[in-house]
């Protein structure tokens, strides 16, 4: 292993185990999320199912950079919402409860899914 991917995978391993959360970057990718404080967050998306596209409402939604996202659970099976190539993710949210928000730190369009159920996906666009 690079000098950089062992301090990524230890960087990785901390933010995992303290947060409790998903991976947040630590790729050549733009990180378009960090963990934020665990105050309310900008955007709250509701997961309400494995329904596909359905899956996440509001779906696609919209933030700026800068503001904190965080998804709620209102399924009765624990469910994600990670980003397709890693740039963010919540970690396994149980139901009824919601993530911590995540700071959308980079400008684009993030595709998302449930690493549990594959079929579940959304989209948050985040402007500049």
């Amino acid at each position: 292993m690079t000098l950089r991917a062992n301090i990524c995978a230890s960087a990785l391993a901390v933010v995992v185990v303290a947060l409790g959360v998903g991976v947040h970057g630590c790729s050549d990718k733009k990180n378009p999320a960090t963990p934020a404080a665990a105050a309310g967050a900008d955007l709250t998306i509701d997961i309400l199912g494995n329904a596909g596209a359905n899956s996440y409402s509001p779906d696609p939604d919209t933030v700026t950079v800068g503001q904190t996202v965080s998804w709620r659970n209102m399924d009765s099976v624990p469910h994600t919402a990670t980003e397709d190539v890693l740039a963010f993710g919540t970690g396994a949210i149980n139901p009824g409860a919601t993530s911590l928000p995540l700071a959308m730190n980079g400008a684009g369009t993030f595709p998302y899914h449930c690493t549990i159920h594959p079929s579940m996906t959304g989209t948050l666009v985040v402007r500049p």
